[in-house]
């Protein structure tokens, strides 16, 4: 029995479900022959209810399925799925990074969202990235590098999302983290292919921590199986489970941070101060219309808004779309793409540092203006942003076509209807490269335009004391047009995570994708030519009839990507997890819900 299996054997042996999937599409439900009246009554009458989660690696799953069993909130379940992420899944998120999380309300209709993404430290400045000449420094120098951490901010956020719907106490919601790093988990086979890439071109050998960590005593990376075990992650979060937030901002894990992030070479200025001055928000999402949902994504400095720009020209450009193996509708989303992308390069930034556009960018008058220049019959030539707010902002900034990658993401529908998206990230693949007090580190500050100005403009995403990083994280929620809860979704890769989530919501709800198909089908990400495409998951003849067309485009792997979604169906929760990761999707059978939990520290 191979460690994948042997783990999906101890799932089921620890809760009771209807449906794991790895990667398959869950098994349709033949609908009641009741009124939907009686078909109230029934489910409203019937414990226990269904809830479901799916996240980027069984044990993460197994996490949020085990709180979602005893009663625990979406939000309860999408921290413990994301404290089991940070162990099992480092490359990509946890306590060193930041995030962003929607949550909905099942009772009130109600989107919330929170801020955890990074700030700068007060010691950063617009040329941090440049080196003696005054020329960007090569990517993985500035990434690898103490330059590249922002304050994390991760828990701040979860904490605060915990104070607002958590229902478990907070101490809970790690327990299987801490346990799974005192007992060890199983090496999985994508951590072992990253491993072995970036011990290669990378900088994790040059970290102390990193090195006893990640390779064995003969300096090679681990390999897939091998049991993996984190005593200081599992001191961290006893830590944080006990004093909240506060453990990372003082005593002995603080001062690890800052003495990772000021270690030579390319030493950074984080310090104690920047940590302490950590602070999640509460915001307004940004939401839009979308035929007949609403769509709600992240605000800046998420530029999650280009999400619901892309959605917006689409329609316009296909108000009667036939579906995935129809050219024009591929070649009207590519259309929609280039142009939402460029306006996002050209203005989307901290809104507290300069004047983002994020309403007019979505606002219908200007979509109707903007989606008048797209043509399927023809590639689009060069595109310049638009002018959604005038000439004057438009001539305040140059482009800058700076890109971003790592991330994870959860989605959590839990017994009561309620709903959560959270995409964190430490940024690139191992983060800074850097670790503090059993966790990496994050890279997130290599997010702004290593060039503070372009053609004598100033870049609106330039670095800043205190200012946030641009971001492409877009967790995102569409209900209906009553505001009944219809998608949850959202996706790492980068930059082409707007690109993920707006085609996984286009093939869900436009082309009426079984949600496991959509997930599955090839991305496209056209954000500059020539355009990314996965080709051998496209439909037959659509790649011939774009070329026809125009459109250049490189193949790719486009093996980034990380979407999982839950669809609201006539026939119940319907998830899906990527195939190109090692995700999983857990129907729960869910416990009724414990009174909410007094706040904790």
């Amino acid at each position: 029995m191979n460690a994948q299996n042997a783990l999906l054997v101890r799932f089921f042996s620890l809760l009771t479900l209807a449906t794991l999937t790895a990667c398959a599409a869950l098994p349709s439900i033949a609908p009641p022959a009741e009124t939907p009246a009686q078909q109230a009554a029934a489910v409203q009458d019937v414990e226990p209810r269904e809830a479901m989660a799916t996240a980027a690696n069984p044990y993460a799953v197994q996490a949020a399925a085990e709180i979602l069993a005893e009663g625990g909130s979406a939000v309860d379940a999408a921290i413990a799925a994301e404290m089991v992420l940070g162990l099992v899944e480092p490359q990509s998120s946890g306590i060193g990074g930041g995030g962003f999380l929607l949550h909905y309300d099942a009772h009130s209709t109600h989107i919330s969202a929170y801020d955890g993404r990074e700030r700068a430290p007060a010691g950063a400045t617009p040329t941090m990235f440049l080196d003696s000449r005054g020329q960007p420094m090569p990517f993985m120098d500035a990434a690898a590098s103490g330059r590249s951490i922002g304050a994390p901010a991760l828990t701040h956020m979860l904490k605060l999302a915990h104070d607002d719907h958590g229902r478990l106490p907070w101490a809970r919601l790690f327990e299987s983290a801490i346990a799974l790093a005192d007992g060890g988990f199983e090496v999985s086979p994508r951590l072992e292919r990253l491993l072995a890439i970036y011990a290669e071109r990378g900088r994790l050998r040059a970290d102390f921590g990193a090195r006893g960590y990640f390779f064995d005593r003969d300096g090679r990376p681990l390999q897939a199986g091998a049991i993996l075990r984190n005593p200081q992650y599992a001191a961290t979060l006893r830590a944080i489970a006990e004093r909240g937030p506060s453990a990372l901002t003082e005593g002995p894990i603080a001062n690890a941070i800052v003495a990772a992030a000021q270690n030579t070479p390319r030493a950074g200025t984080l310090a104690l101060e920047d940590l302490q001055a950590v602070r999640a928000r509460r915001v307004e999402p940004v939401c839009g219309a979308y035929r007949v949902y609403r769509v709600c994504t992240m605000a800046p400095p998420s530029s999650a808004n280009t999400v619901v720009e892309i959605l917006g020209l689409y329609q316009r450009a296909r108000p009667q779309p036939e579906g995935p193996d129809n050219a024009d509708d591929w070649s009207a989303f590519m259309w929609a793409s280039r142009l939402a992308y460029a306006d996002r390069d050209h203005y989307m930034a901290d809104d507290a540092f300069v004047q983002t556009p994020t309403q007019e960018m979505i606002a219908p008058a200007y979509l109707d203006r903007r989606a008048a220049l797209i043509d399927p019959m023809q590639a689009p030539q060069d595109l310049e942003a638009g002018m959604p707010a005038g000439e004057e902002l438009f001539n305040a900034w140059g482009r800058d076509a700076g890109d971003d990658g790592g991330t994870t993401h959860i989605s959590i529908v839990d017994a009561e209807g309620h709903a959560v998206a959270l995409t964190a990230s430490i940024e690139g693949p191992f983060g800074s490269q850097r670790m503090a007090g059993g966790f990496l580190l994050n890279n997130q500050l290599t997010d702004f335009s290593f060039r503070p100005t372009l053609n004598d403009l100033p870049v609106a995403n330039a670095a800043a004391p205190l200012k946030a990083p641009r971001s492409s994280m877009s967790p995102t929620i569409v209900t209906d047009r009553n505001g009944a809860l219809r998608l949850v979704v959202g996706s790492p890769g980068g930059s082409a995570i707007i690109s993920y989530v707006a085609r996984t919501t286009i093939a869900v709800l436009d082309w009426n994708m079984p949600v496991q198909d959509a997930v599955a089908l090839g991305n496209v990400t056209a954000r500059t030519a020539p355009a990314r495409i996965e080709a051998p998951r496209m439909p037959p003849g659509i790649l011939p009839a774009l070329e026809a067309r125009g459109w250049q485009m490189r193949e790719s792997a486009l093996e980034a990507s990380g979407i999982h979604v839950i669809a609201v169906t006539p026939r119940g929760l319907e998830g899906a997890a990527d195939p190109r990761r090692e995700g999983v999707v857990a129907r729960i059978s869910s416990a009724p819900p414990p009174p909410a939990a007094p706040p904790a520290p």
